[in-house]
Protein backbone atom coordinates (compact mmCIF):
# COMPACT_ATOMS: atom_id res chain seq x y z
CA UNK A 1 0.00 0.00 0.00
CA UNK A 2 1.28 3.41 -1.07
CA UNK A 3 0.31 7.05 0.04
CA UNK A 4 1.21 10.08 -1.95
CA UNK A 5 1.70 13.70 -0.88
CA UNK A 6 3.48 16.80 -1.43
CA UNK A 7 5.11 19.06 1.24
CA UNK A 8 6.20 23.21 0.22
CA UNK A 9 8.96 23.78 2.30
CA UNK A 10 10.06 26.77 3.49
CA UNK A 11 12.73 28.29 0.32
CA UNK A 12 15.55 28.09 0.09
CA UNK A 13 15.34 24.10 0.39
CA UNK A 14 17.91 21.36 -1.17
CA UNK A 15 17.33 17.96 0.13
CA UNK A 16 20.83 16.86 -1.15
CA UNK A 17 22.29 18.99 1.31
CA UNK A 18 19.88 18.61 4.75
CA UNK A 19 19.83 14.87 3.39
CA UNK A 20 23.95 14.46 3.62
CA UNK A 21 23.57 16.72 7.17
CA UNK A 22 21.67 13.73 8.48
CA UNK A 23 23.59 10.79 6.68
CA UNK A 24 27.34 11.93 7.83
CA UNK A 25 28.72 9.23 6.10
CA UNK A 26 27.64 7.24 3.17
CA UNK A 27 27.45 3.52 5.23
CA UNK A 28 24.70 5.21 6.80
CA UNK A 29 21.81 2.24 6.23
CA UNK A 30 18.97 4.42 8.34
CA UNK A 31 19.15 7.92 6.41
CA UNK A 32 19.57 6.87 2.97
CA UNK A 33 20.57 9.42 0.23
CA UNK A 34 21.12 7.73 -4.09
CA UNK A 35 21.41 11.36 -5.31
CA UNK A 36 17.87 12.09 -6.36
CA UNK A 37 15.72 10.21 -2.74
CA UNK A 38 16.05 10.35 0.64
CA UNK A 39 14.88 7.22 2.08
CA UNK A 40 14.22 5.79 5.87
CA UNK A 41 12.03 3.19 7.56
CA UNK A 42 9.93 4.13 10.55
CA UNK A 43 7.98 2.84 13.07
CA UNK A 44 4.01 3.75 13.07
CA UNK A 45 1.68 2.11 14.82
CA UNK A 46 4.11 -0.37 15.92
CA UNK A 47 4.98 -1.29 12.24
CA UNK A 48 7.85 -0.06 9.68
CA UNK A 49 7.31 1.71 6.83
CA UNK A 50 9.47 3.32 4.20
CA UNK A 51 9.52 6.78 3.54
CA UNK A 52 10.71 8.76 0.69
CA UNK A 53 11.02 11.92 -0.58
CA UNK A 54 11.91 13.50 -3.79
CA UNK A 55 12.72 17.05 -4.56
CA UNK A 56 11.24 19.04 -7.20
CA UNK A 57 10.63 22.41 -8.48
CA UNK A 58 13.51 25.26 -7.58
CA UNK A 59 15.54 26.40 -4.72
CA UNK A 60 13.64 29.07 -4.37
CA UNK A 61 10.36 27.46 -4.95
CA UNK A 62 10.66 23.64 -3.77
CA UNK A 63 8.35 21.12 -3.68
CA UNK A 64 8.92 17.55 -2.03
CA UNK A 65 7.28 14.43 -3.03
CA UNK A 66 6.46 12.01 -0.73
CA UNK A 67 5.67 8.56 -0.55
CA UNK A 68 5.08 5.97 2.37
CA UNK A 69 4.90 2.64 1.24
CA UNK A 70 4.37 -0.23 4.22
CA UNK A 71 0.77 -2.48 5.42
CA UNK A 72 -2.63 -1.29 6.58
CA UNK A 73 -1.63 2.67 6.06
CA UNK A 74 -4.49 5.04 7.44
CA UNK A 75 -4.62 8.20 5.40
CA UNK A 76 -4.49 9.74 8.91
CA UNK A 77 -0.81 8.92 8.51
CA UNK A 78 0.25 11.75 6.27
CA UNK A 79 -0.28 13.88 8.99
CA UNK A 80 2.14 11.73 11.62
CA UNK A 81 4.80 11.99 8.41
CA UNK A 82 4.73 15.37 7.70
CA UNK A 83 5.06 15.92 11.29
CA UNK A 84 8.23 14.04 11.26
CA UNK A 85 9.50 15.55 8.23
CA UNK A 86 9.25 18.84 9.31
CA UNK A 87 11.50 18.05 12.03
CA UNK A 88 13.77 15.72 10.64
CA UNK A 89 14.72 18.05 7.19
CA UNK A 90 13.53 21.02 8.99
CA UNK A 91 10.91 21.97 6.58
CA UNK A 92 9.66 25.13 7.85
CA UNK A 93 13.08 27.06 9.23
CA UNK A 94 13.29 30.41 8.37
CA UNK A 95 17.31 31.20 7.63
CA UNK A 96 16.11 34.59 5.92
CA UNK A 97 17.89 36.19 9.55
CA UNK A 98 20.90 33.77 9.38
CA UNK A 99 22.07 34.42 5.62
CA UNK A 100 21.81 38.24 6.49
CA UNK A 101 24.04 37.27 9.59
CA UNK A 102 26.29 35.86 7.31
CA UNK A 103 27.39 39.32 4.86
CA UNK A 104 28.73 40.39 7.93
CA UNK A 105 31.82 37.75 7.87
CA UNK A 106 33.80 36.97 4.24
CA UNK A 107 34.72 33.05 5.53
CA UNK A 108 30.78 32.34 6.73
CA UNK A 109 29.38 34.50 3.69
CA UNK A 110 31.42 31.94 1.52
CA UNK A 111 30.33 29.06 3.41
CA UNK A 112 26.93 29.87 3.80
CA UNK A 113 26.59 30.33 -0.20
CA UNK A 114 27.75 26.99 -1.06
CA UNK A 115 25.48 25.45 1.06
CA UNK A 116 22.79 27.54 0.25
CA UNK A 117 19.58 25.58 0.60
CA UNK A 118 20.87 23.38 3.46
CA UNK A 119 18.15 23.49 6.71
CA UNK A 120 18.81 22.25 10.56
CA UNK A 121 18.36 18.73 10.53
CA UNK A 122 17.29 17.07 14.08
CA UNK A 123 16.89 13.08 14.92
CA UNK A 124 13.37 12.08 15.29
CA UNK A 125 13.29 12.27 18.74
CA UNK A 126 16.01 12.33 22.00
CA UNK A 127 16.45 8.63 22.14
CA UNK A 128 17.97 8.49 18.82
CA UNK A 129 20.00 11.38 19.58
CA UNK A 130 21.57 9.97 22.71
CA UNK A 131 22.16 6.38 21.11
CA UNK A 132 24.25 8.77 18.20
CA UNK A 133 25.74 10.16 21.13
CA UNK A 134 26.65 6.98 22.72
CA UNK A 135 27.74 5.35 19.56
CA UNK A 136 30.11 8.22 18.44
CA UNK A 137 31.42 9.18 21.72
CA UNK A 138 35.20 8.90 21.31
CA UNK A 139 35.48 7.40 18.03
CA UNK A 140 35.62 8.12 14.50
CA UNK A 141 32.42 9.51 13.09
CA UNK A 142 33.13 7.07 10.39
CA UNK A 143 33.31 4.19 12.85
CA UNK A 144 30.33 5.65 14.72
CA UNK A 145 28.08 4.85 12.14
CA UNK A 146 29.17 1.88 11.18
CA UNK A 147 28.63 0.78 14.95
CA UNK A 148 24.70 2.88 14.25
CA UNK A 149 24.25 0.47 11.49
CA UNK A 150 24.78 -2.56 13.00
CA UNK A 151 22.66 -1.52 15.49
CA UNK A 152 19.62 -0.36 13.16
CA UNK A 153 20.38 -4.25 11.48
CA UNK A 154 20.23 -6.42 15.03
CA UNK A 155 18.22 -4.10 16.85
CA UNK A 156 15.49 -2.02 14.36
CA UNK A 157 12.82 -3.46 12.64
CA UNK A 158 13.19 -5.08 8.93
CA UNK A 159 11.29 -3.91 5.69
CA UNK A 160 11.17 -5.67 2.68
CA UNK A 161 11.64 -2.74 -0.37
CA UNK A 162 11.94 -3.50 -3.64
CA UNK A 163 13.56 -6.82 -2.83
CA UNK A 164 15.87 -5.34 -0.39
CA UNK A 165 16.06 -5.35 2.92
CA UNK A 166 15.78 -1.73 4.96
CA UNK A 167 15.80 -0.88 8.89
CA UNK A 168 14.27 1.11 11.09
CA UNK A 169 16.45 2.71 13.67
CA UNK A 170 17.19 0.27 16.76
CA UNK A 171 13.83 0.20 18.65
CA UNK A 172 14.42 0.84 22.58
CA UNK A 173 12.26 -1.99 23.59
CA UNK A 174 14.36 -4.46 21.38
CA UNK A 175 18.03 -2.80 22.65
CA UNK A 176 16.68 -2.76 26.32
CA UNK A 177 17.46 -6.98 25.83
CA UNK A 178 20.00 -6.50 24.46
CA UNK A 179 22.52 -8.93 25.81
CA UNK A 180 26.61 -7.56 26.86
CA UNK A 181 27.85 -9.97 24.69
CA UNK A 182 25.87 -9.61 22.02
CA UNK A 183 26.84 -5.56 21.89
CA UNK A 184 30.31 -6.53 22.19
CA UNK A 185 30.26 -8.46 19.18
CA UNK A 186 29.18 -5.50 17.63
CA UNK A 187 31.90 -3.39 19.02
CA UNK A 188 30.39 -1.60 21.48
CA UNK A 189 32.50 -1.28 24.61
CA UNK A 190 31.36 -3.19 28.24
CA UNK A 191 30.92 0.37 29.22
CA UNK A 192 28.85 2.36 26.34
CA UNK A 193 26.95 -1.35 25.68
CA UNK A 194 25.76 -0.58 29.57
CA UNK A 195 24.55 2.89 28.60
CA UNK A 196 22.97 1.94 25.66
CA UNK A 197 20.37 -0.96 27.67
CA UNK A 198 19.98 1.22 30.42
CA UNK A 199 18.94 4.23 28.68
CA UNK A 200 16.63 1.98 26.51
CA UNK A 201 15.00 -0.20 29.60
CA UNK A 202 14.74 3.58 31.25
CA UNK A 203 12.66 4.27 27.98
CA UNK A 204 10.44 1.46 27.65
CA UNK A 205 9.56 1.10 31.40
CA UNK A 206 8.65 4.60 31.28
CA UNK A 207 10.91 5.47 33.95
CA UNK A 208 12.48 8.73 31.89
CA UNK A 209 10.21 11.27 29.95
CA UNK A 210 12.82 12.29 27.24
CA UNK A 211 9.99 14.72 25.97
CA UNK A 212 10.39 16.63 29.08
CA UNK A 213 13.92 17.71 28.63
CA UNK A 214 12.67 19.69 25.19
CA UNK A 215 10.75 22.04 27.11
CA UNK A 216 13.76 22.91 29.19
CA UNK A 217 15.90 26.45 28.17
CA UNK A 218 19.64 25.26 27.51
CA UNK A 219 20.73 25.07 30.66
CA UNK A 220 18.28 23.18 32.37
CA UNK A 221 18.18 20.54 29.88
CA UNK A 222 22.15 20.62 29.79
CA UNK A 223 21.70 20.06 33.64
CA UNK A 224 19.12 17.14 33.11
CA UNK A 225 21.18 15.30 30.41
CA UNK A 226 23.97 15.23 32.70
CA UNK A 227 22.18 13.34 35.14
CA UNK A 228 21.81 10.39 32.73
CA UNK A 229 24.81 7.48 32.66
CA UNK A 230 27.12 8.17 30.21
CA UNK A 231 26.58 11.47 29.16
CA UNK A 232 28.98 14.26 29.31
CA UNK A 233 29.48 17.44 27.76
CA UNK A 234 29.72 16.89 24.38
CA UNK A 235 26.90 14.31 24.25
CA UNK A 236 24.66 16.82 26.10
CA UNK A 237 25.42 19.60 23.76
CA UNK A 238 25.46 17.03 20.63
CA UNK A 239 21.84 16.12 21.78
CA UNK A 240 20.90 19.80 22.57
CA UNK A 241 21.75 20.59 18.77
CA UNK A 242 21.04 17.44 17.20
CA UNK A 243 17.90 16.07 18.69
CA UNK A 244 16.30 19.69 20.01
CA UNK A 245 17.02 21.68 17.18
CA UNK A 246 19.01 24.27 19.53
CA UNK A 247 20.84 25.60 17.07
CA UNK A 248 23.12 28.12 19.16
CA UNK A 249 24.84 25.21 20.53
CA UNK A 250 28.09 24.03 18.68
CA UNK A 251 29.63 21.01 20.28
CA UNK A 252 33.13 22.70 21.34
CA UNK A 253 34.58 18.85 22.44
CA UNK A 254 33.97 17.75 18.96
CA UNK A 255 37.35 16.95 17.41
CA UNK A 256 36.47 16.62 13.99
CA UNK A 257 34.18 19.95 14.13
CA UNK A 258 37.45 21.90 15.54
CA UNK A 259 39.33 20.73 13.21
CA UNK A 260 37.27 21.58 10.52
CA UNK A 261 36.80 25.61 12.60
CA UNK A 262 40.30 25.95 12.64
CA UNK A 263 40.90 25.13 9.17
CA UNK A 264 38.36 27.85 8.19
CA UNK A 265 40.42 30.34 10.39
CA UNK A 266 43.48 29.26 10.46
CA UNK A 267 43.54 30.73 14.23
CA UNK A 268 47.02 31.24 15.72
CA UNK A 269 46.74 29.17 18.91
CA UNK A 270 45.28 25.81 18.52
CA UNK A 271 41.53 25.16 19.26
CA UNK A 272 40.25 23.86 23.26
CA UNK A 273 36.70 24.01 24.04
CA UNK A 274 36.94 27.59 25.14
CA UNK A 275 38.68 29.06 21.85
CA UNK A 276 35.81 27.22 20.28
CA UNK A 277 33.53 29.00 22.23
CA UNK A 278 35.36 32.21 21.95
CA UNK A 279 34.44 32.47 17.98
CA UNK A 280 31.33 30.62 18.55
CA UNK A 281 29.66 33.70 20.90
CA UNK A 282 30.71 36.00 17.84
CA UNK A 283 28.21 34.39 15.60
CA UNK A 284 25.47 33.69 18.28
CA UNK A 285 22.43 32.32 17.84
CA UNK A 286 24.05 30.31 14.82
CA UNK A 287 26.96 28.28 15.97
CA UNK A 288 25.44 25.13 15.40
CA UNK A 289 24.19 26.11 12.20
CA UNK A 290 27.64 26.58 11.13
CA UNK A 291 28.40 23.14 12.51
CA UNK A 292 26.12 21.49 9.86
CA UNK A 293 28.10 23.95 7.41
CA UNK A 294 31.12 22.57 8.31
CA UNK A 295 30.37 19.08 8.45
CA UNK A 296 29.26 19.58 4.61
CA UNK A 297 32.51 21.00 3.85
CA UNK A 298 33.74 17.81 5.22
CA UNK A 299 31.98 15.75 3.16
CA UNK A 300 32.29 17.72 -0.05
CA UNK A 301 36.47 17.66 0.10
CA UNK A 302 36.00 13.94 0.81
CA UNK A 303 34.10 13.73 -2.58
CA UNK A 304 31.13 12.84 -1.28
CA UNK A 305 28.94 16.48 -2.39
Amino acid sequence: MNIFFELKPRPPFRLDLTAWALRRRPDNIVDRWDGQTYGRAMVFNGRPAEVEVVQTGTLDKPRLQITVTGEHLSPRLKRTVTAVLEGVLGLGSDLSDFYRFTKRDKQLWELSQRFFGLKPPRFPDLFEALVNGFSCQQLSLAVGIILLSRLAMKYGLPFEKGGSTVYTFARPDRLAKASPQTLRQLGFSRQKGRFLTELAQMVTRKNLDLDSIENLDDERALKELHQLKGVGRWTAEYVLLRGMGRLNVFPGDDVGARNKLRHLLNPRKPLDYEGVNRIIRRWNPYGGFIYFHLLLDGLSQEGHL
